[in-house]
């Protein structure tokens, strides 16, 4: 393709930069052919000019997509450059925190300076048994991949680790040999890698060539390659140096090698241009770390000089430590003595030079790594000042060039990296097809669409299965994929923006057109108003003057008319005041007089009647008062004085506004008869008028009346005064009671206020007691349930510990036995043998077959020959173990009882308050019996004292009648206490006290009210309102009372008895009848019995009608006796005509069997007489011998019994050769068990303890056996769970023990277990019943394990949402599900398996919640353990998948019914880690809504998931960095564990709760399949 197709707008290119290697830039402008510069934007959103090269014209290398940057492998790229690896290993590193990543066959390992979680035994278990391609890229991967390949080729195998110094080469190697170490099972030892590591160090490869430093690196030993120098080293002289040296190699290299070159600013280094990059080595001390042996022919020549000196220096006795010297002269000797000198041999390392050494070790490593398998490991020092997650673009690429990464980056670039199926191709691509392009075939559809969009066929090439791609291509098709995504996505906007903004204009237009109209209308409306109202105007104004001459025409003549009017009106008042002043005057003495007397009489009388009725009132309050303070005495306590207080304040108020209200009524009548008085003034002030005006007339008494006139005046202005003095001190004092009412209404309110405080205090207070006694309770109740959980996990634990320690005990044991003794043929060990195939030793004379009794003496001499340290230190840790279990157990129990204790207690404390009441009702109640005792008592004394010598004295009938009822009715009361507790509580109200209190008033009604009670509890309860009320004597009425009831009852009694003895008659006369009718029967029966089968049969039908007919007609003849002989005759004829058909029916059945018997000899003639048949002709022919049918035994107790040589019989075919299929199908659940319980109840009723012993020891043997034969068969471990656990159930439902005997019927009650108690075999069976459901979680967990991943994660339940991503070398499993693979499908098939498996088996319901619950909590842990080590599976859409999965295993618990079981809340971190892959994680509100969100899930297993996020589309975001530890900050505070993988081998532990058996023994029937005709039915 050409190169204006990839640099086009937008396209992302990588160019070189001085500080970070590498720069992103994204093009702003299309290249096109020719153009010397391209337009590019920086990241931080700077515009330059990239010019390129004029002699190459290279374009810089392209940058993947999104989606493919941090891929695991990456030779998955799709360029394949340099950057494209930088980046990858820096995105990988720095923000997922992911330190591994494959390239090829290389994993490359970056040291991230900081201890990670991902080294731990649950990674090591996640990583074990896996492909290297199916989990994240890891040093575990490795070495699985070696290990698998040494066990499956059987070949050497060789991890070769290399990398700087500090990289992490030996931690790498430590890991290593920690992950061989535990998966060889040897992780019980302790720091297994390390005493590896201290006795067998690993060789690395370090030539010893020089030790100089590499240009960038501090460790020179630790580089694997070199290129050829033409550098001898010389045979150094005495006077040379590193200086002269380095001269030298100056003067010889420097212009006549191109490799060799001389630093700018040293003169004591040089630098060799390698393959990989330029290394500088330093002088220093360099003829001092590379000295060398002296050529020996050069050696003899020196020998053989003339010169003494040399002589000297050479010869064989001198004793040099290295090959040159310093003499005491400050002179340099050579010397070729070695230390020592083997003798007869000459020393072969004189021939050795430096670098023959160094060859020589090289040809050993390449031989070695030649014979072995190799898995290489690059470790790469991402900084050099060792700061963790810090990275280094320079210190990283240099290692990279180096290492050799970056040259196999190049070869898997020359190929075809990319590597797709056509499924997955088809899936990722087909937005880039039509519809007419898509066929059946997909690899046809798959060429046609590449030959449509890459041209140059030599780019891909089609395999069987797969389609390769060179790189760049899946670049290339991606970025047409996202070009086609972002047009549909453009073309979608413009859809859906087009839409919305036609929307918006077409709302516009419809409110342009509604404001026109409304305005258009508007504008109407106001021109038509504008003329009318001008209109209106000028009718007003003419209307206005007409209107207005009228007015003062009419004005001027009514004031003339009411200027006379009013004069003449005021004379006639003035003479009519006058007339009337005097009358008016005597009036008013008068009636003050008679007023003042009124309100003297009104104020005794008022001032009277206030006086008794407070003192009714206070009566009252008194009575209410004294009733209260005995009904809240303990409300009191808590509130000492505020009622009292409240009370006081508030009759206080009460007295203050009746005062009040008196005043108020005095300053009314104040006011009315002060405006009485005015009124009467002013009529006086008239008369006064009228008296002057006729004083006018009437010159004869005008003095007489002035003076009257004045005097008058005088009295009206005192009597002003007074009124005014009157008013002042009524206002006056209204304002003071206004005042006083206010303040005392806000006293009022603020003891109100104060009172509600208080009972909203004492509310808050009780609530917050409860809530806190029931948080208490609540949190107590937890613990111990958490402790009690944890008990049974150590004891179970323990139990398998112990089992697990057995089992090696018995097949070291049998090795030895094997070993021992010799026998013909090979003979292999079963390495199928569980855990749970351990054997319990019981104090048994049981052999358990006749093998055991055949090798007795061999066995003997075997275990003498046994190792006895061996055997003596199993047996102290068996003793130990069982030591430790029986603790255990007693741990558990006092568990249980303290749990049980502390509910107990909570729930005392709880009815503490209700108890305290109960004891003050039950102490005042005592105290009344002992006063009602002591009244009774004294009754009687008065009684004898006042008896006279007749009827009623002491020893008469009569006194003793009364005695004894007295008597009675003291016992009645002493029984009736409880009743009079709660009758006491209704006699404490208002109203009953009242009414007693009025009632109380005629003793008569109360004397009528005894004599019509019925029983001693009304009497009680009357007697008590009575003395409650009123202290009076009234003994005698209650006496009387009692006396009448006595008789009362005792006619009841009396009445009763005679009703039970007709009903006991009656009975009597029916059971009389029965037995009579029963007698009949047996006698039909017997009679029947003689008849030939025929005749039997129509006697029966026969005695059967008659027997109807006659209850028939005995009904009606005792209703009806009319009806009773029409419906005899019907009867009779009825009768006649099923007689006539009866006949007719026989002849039929007589014809058609000799028909057919005639039909059966026809068939044996034609060739059908070889078989043995009898027809049902033939057996009516015969003459049947009339037999004694002996009857049904009706007394069958459910006992089964069998010989003691029986018992190997017994449990071989009822265990051992028993097909659990064909029980479960067939059978009922269980069976086996009841007929095992059934033979141990036999055993038990014979009282036979050695049968009992042998019968349980063998059948727990027996069912270890079968398990540990067939451990790994599903269906046998939960036939015989079921099965245990129902002979468990047995032995506790007829234990005796009556906490299980609460559901039994009658007759299970009479089976139960008679002689022994079983209570520890019931122990060991429960212990039996853990180990066997231990078993079958590992079986059920072994057949889960291998689908969970595929069909949980792998598997597209939902096709089309998960994208298909492309992959490197090492390819992962395809989510497209091709034959064979699992799917969810798969899973639920299998549940359903596991659940109908255990329901035909009779499973309880319980135990198979519990089944169900570690189910679901191994396909939770494991697809989340998966899911946090795969960097595939953590993307949006795996998220919906995995949700998806969950509601469908949701929906199989909802229509199973086990919703409830506990199951959905093991998926919780699932579901919650699902829920983080497709929640927002952007702003400071999402990581709030996260961290609440996931409070199941740890601190690391969040940061995990989000590190691990990947975008599977460009249209999706990675998580920043700085979420990321936004996040971290927020959970920094939980308490939880560092573990990132949850347990997979977590057992919960098991609990077999009681579930009795409502099948009856006695009717259980032994089938003949099961072979056990030799029990016998008891």
């Amino acid at each position: 393709m050409a190169a204006s197709e990839l640099y086009t707008k937008f396209a992302r290119v990588w160019i070189p930069d001085a500080d970070e290697v590498w720069k992103s830039a994204e093009l702003t402008k299309n290249y096109k052919h020719g153009d010397s510069t391209l337009h590019l934007t920086l990241e931080d959103g700077m515009d330059i000019e990239h010019k390129l090269d004029d002699k190459t014209k290279n374009l810089p290398h392209l940058r993947n997509p999104d989606i493919l940057v941090g891929e695991n492998d990456l030779t998955a790229l799709s360029y394949l450059h340099e950057p494209a690896v930088l980046h990858n290993l820096k995105v990988r590193f720095t923000d997922s925190k992911l330190i591994y990543t494959y390239c090829g066959i290389v994993l490359v390992a970056i040291n991230p300076y900081e201890n990670l979680p991902i080294y731990g035994s649950d990674i090591i278990n996640a990583y074990s048994g896996q492909n290297m391609g199916d989990m994240d890229p890891h040093i575990f991967a490795v070495a699985e991949e070696a290990y698998k390949q040494m066990a499956r080729d059987e070949r050497n195998q060789s991890i070769i680790v290399s990398g700087e110094s500090g990289a992490g080469k030996t931690v790498s190697a430590k890991y290593a040999m920690r992950y061989f170490a535990t998966v060889s099972g040897a992780a019980t030892e302790a720091n297994v890698e390390e005493k590896v590591l201290a006795s067998n160090p690993i060789m690395e490869c370090e030539p010893v060539f020089c030790d100089q430093m590499p240009k960038g690196s501090d460790d020179s030993s630790r580089v694997t390659s070199v290129n050829q120098c033409s550098v001898v080293l010389c045979v150094q002289m005495p006077k040379g140096s590193d200086d002269s040296w380095a001269q030298k190699l100056y003067n010889t290299h420097l212009k006549t090698c191109s490799l060799f070159e001389k630093p700018r600013m040293s003169n004591k280094a040089f630098i060799i241009q390698h393959f990989a990059d330029k290394v500088q080595y330093q002088c220093d001390g360099f003829l001092e770390k590379n000295k060398d042996t002296v050529n020996e022919e050069q050696i003899n020549v020196l020998k053989a000089s003339k010169l003494d000196l040399l002589v000297e220096l050479f010869q064989d006795e001198e004793k040099v430590t290295s090959p040159t010297g310093t003499a005491p002269g400050g002179r340099t000797r050579l010397s070729v003595k070695p230390k020592e000198i083997r003798s007869g041999a000459s020393s072969k390392e004189h021939k050795k030079t430096v670098g023959c050494q160094f060859r020589n070790s090289l040809a050993m490593l390449m031989e070695t790594l030649n014979a072995t398998t190799p898995h290489y490991v690059r470790c790469i020092k991402p900084n050099d000042l060792k700061f963790p997650f810090t990275f280094d673009p320079k210190r990283a690429v240099q290692q990279l060039r180096a290492c050799g990464v970056l040259e196999t980056i190049r070869i898997s670039a020359a190929g075809f990296p990319s590597r797709w199926t056509y499924q997955e191709f088809f899936s990722r691509y087909r937005v880039l097809m039509k519809q007419k392009d898509v066929l059946s075939d997909r690899r046809l559809t798959c060429r046609n669409v590449l030959e449509k969009l890459v041209q140059d066929q030599d780019k891909y090439q089609f395999g069987k299965t797969k389609i390769f791609f060179r790189a760049g291509q899946v670049a290339y098709l991606e970025k047409l994929r996202a070009d086609k995504l972002r047009k549909a996505c453009v073309r979608i906007q413009k859809t859906i923006r087009c839409w919305l903004v036609r929307k918006k204009y077409l709302r516009k237009k419809h409110a342009a057109i509604t404001i026109q109209r409304y305005t258009r209308g508007h504008q109407a409306r106001w021109s038509y108003m504008r003329r009318t109202l001008a209109a209106i105007t000028i009718q007003k104004f003419q209307r206005m003057c007409v209107q207005r001459k009228l007015y003062l025409q009419k004005q001027a003549a009514a004031l003339v008319m009411q200027t006379i009017l009013r004069a003449y009106m005021a004379r006639q008042k003035y003479q009519g005041l006058l007339r009337n002043h005097k009358a008016v005057f005597i009036q008013k003495h008068v009636r003050g007089w008679l007023a003042r007397q009124r309100y003297k009489r009104s104020l005794r009388a008022i001032v009277y009647l206030q006086c008794c009725i407070r003192r009714m009132k206070a009566k009252k309050e008194l009575k209410k008062l004294k009733i209260e303070a005995r009904s809240v005495e303990h409300f009191k306590k808590l509130n000492v004085g505020m009622e009292n207080k409240i009370m006081q304040l508030q009759r206080k108020l009460d007295e203050q506004a009746k005062d009040n209200r008196v005043t108020s009524e005095r300053l009314n009548s104040l006011e009315t008869s002060h405006a009485v008085e005015s009124e009467k003034l002013k009529v006086e002030v008239s008369k006064l008028k009228g008296i002057e005006e006729e004083a006018k007339n009437n010159a004869n008494r005008v003095t007489s009346l002035l003076e009257e006139l004045e005097r008058l005046r005088k009295e009206l202005t005192t009597t002003q005064k007074e009124k005014k003095t009157i008013e002042d001190w009524a206002t006056k004092y209204r304002d003071e009671m206004e005042k006083m009412v206010a303040e005392l209404k806000q006293q009022n309110g603020l003891l109100k206020t104060e009172k509600d405080d208080l009972n909203r205090m004492i509310k808050e207070q009780s609530q917050q007691m409860t809530e806190k006694m029931t948080r208490a309770l609540v949190e107590e109740t937890q613990q111990l349930e958490s402790d009690l959980n944890e008990e049974r996990s150590r004891y179970q634990n323990l139990l398998t510990e112990h089992l697990r320690l057995e089992e090696r005990y018995d097949d070291l044991k049998e090795e030895i036995t094997l070993s021992s003794v010799p026998k013909p043929g090979h003979r292999r060990t079963d390495s199928t043998h569980s855990s749970n195939g351990s054997e319990c030793t019981y104090n048994s004379e049981f052999a358990e077959s006749e093998e055991s009794s055949r090798h007795g003496e061999v066995s003997g001499d075997v275990t003498r020959g046994m190792d006895t340290s061996l055997t003596l230190k199993l047996q102290k840790r068996v003793t130990e173990l069982e030591q430790e279990k029986s603790s255990l157990r007693n741990e558990l129990e006092n568990k249980e009882e303290q749990f049980q204790r502390a509910r107990v207690r909570e729930h005392k404390k709880s009815r503490g308050a209700e108890l305290e009441y109960e004891s003050l009702k039950r102490q005042e109640l005592d105290s009344e019996n002992k006063k009602l005792k002591h009244d009774l008592t004294a009754m009687r004394q008065s009684l004898l004292g006042n008896a006279g010598a007749g009827a009623g004295a002491p020893g008469s009938p009569p006194y003793k009648v009364l005695m004894d009822q007295l008597n009675s009715s003291c016992e009645e009361l002493e029984v009736r206490k409880e009743e009079v507790l709660i009758l006491r509580s209704q006699l404490v109200s208002q109203k009953e006290a009242m009414q007693h209190k009025e009632t109380m008033t005629e003793p008569v009604h109360y004397a009528e009210d005894v004599h019509k009670m019925k029983d001693s509890g009304a009497i009680t309860q009357a007697y008590l309102g009575l003395k409650e009320t009123n202290r009076s004597p009234t003994l005698w009425l209650v006496y009387e009372g009692l006396k009448e009831t006595n008789r009362l009852l005792e006619g009841q009694m009396q009445q009763q008895r005679r009703s039970y003895d007709n009903e006991v008659e009656v009975l009597r006369g029916e059971l009389q009848s029965v037995k009579e009718e029963n007698n009949r029967q047996q006698q039909l029966l017997a009679q029947n019995l003689q008849l030939p089968p025929e005749a039997r049969i129509e006697a029966s039908l026969q005695h059967e009608i008659t027997r109807l007919t006659n209850e028939n007609l005995e009904m009606l003849r005792t209703e009806d006796p009319t009806a009773y002989r029409s419906a005899k005759v019907n009867i009779l004829r009825r009768m006649v005509d099923l007689m006539e058909q009866l006949e007719k029916q026989d002849k039929t059945i007589r014809k058609l069997k000799k028909q057919l018997k005639v039909f059966s000899k026809k068939i044996g003639e034609m060739g059908a007489g070889h078989v043995e048949t009898i027809s049902p002709g033939q057996m009516v022919e015969e003459t049947v011998r009339p037999v004694n049918i002996p009857r049904r035994e009706k007394d069958f107790q459910g006992m089964l019994e069998y010989k003691k040589e029986d018992e190997l019989k017994l449990v071989k075919n009822l265990i051992l050769e028993l097909k659990p299929r064909g029980v479960a199908v067939n059978l009922i659940p269980g069976l086996p068990a009841y007929i095992l319980f059934m033979c141990l109840r036999h055993a038990d009723y014979v009282n036979d303890d050695q049968k009992v012993r042998t019968l349980l020891t063998s059948t727990i043997n027996s069912i270890k056996k079968i398990l540990k034969k067939r451990g790994d068969d599903f269906e046998t471990v939960s036939f015989w769970l079921s099965n245990t656990c129902r002979f468990l159930h047995c032995l506790k439902q007829y234990s005796g023990d009556e906490s299980f005997m609460k559901h039994n019927t009658p007759k299970q009650n009479d089976h139960c277990l008679s002689n022994f108690d079983l209570a520890e075999y019931r122990q060991v069976l429960s212990d039996l019943a853990i180990q066997i459901y231990q078993q079958l979680i590992k079986c059920m967990e072994s057949i889960l394990q291998p689908m969970i991943v595929s069909g949980m994660l792998e598997h597209e339940t939902i096709q089309g949402v998960s994208g298909v991503k492309p992959t490197g070398l090492r390819k992962r499993t395809s989510s497209i599900a091709d034959e064979g693979t699992y799917t969810l499908e798969s899973i639920l098939r299998q549940l359903s398996a596991f659940h109908s498996t255990m329901c035909q088996h009779g499973t309880d319901p319980e135990l198979i919640k519990q089944v169900v619950k570690q189910q679901f909590y191994i396909i939770g842990a494991v697809t989340l353990n998966n899911l946090l080590l795969r960097k595939d599976m953590c993307s949006w859409s795996k998220g919906m998948q995995i949700r998806y999965n969950v509601s469908q295993l949701e929906e199989w618990l909802r229509d199973k019914s086990l919703m409830l079981c506990g199951a959905k809340e093991t998926l919780e971190p699932l579901i919650q880690a699902a829920q983080l892959l497709q929640v927002k994680k952007k702003t400071d509100e999402d990581a709030e809504a996260i961290c609440s969100m996931c409070n199941s899930l740890s601190t690391s297993q969040i940061v995990k998931v989000l590190n691990l996020y990947t975008p599977v589309n460009e249209f999706e975001e990675r998580v920043s960095v700085t979420f990321i530890r936004t996040i971290q900050t927020r959970l920094r505070d939980r308490c939880e564990t560092p573990q990132l993988l949850m347990d997979t081998k977590i057992i919960y532990p098991v609990t077999f709760p009681f579930n009795p058996s409502s099948l009856a023994l006695e009717t259980i029937q032994i089938p003949g399949s099961l072979n056990l005709a030799f029990l016998t039915r008891v």
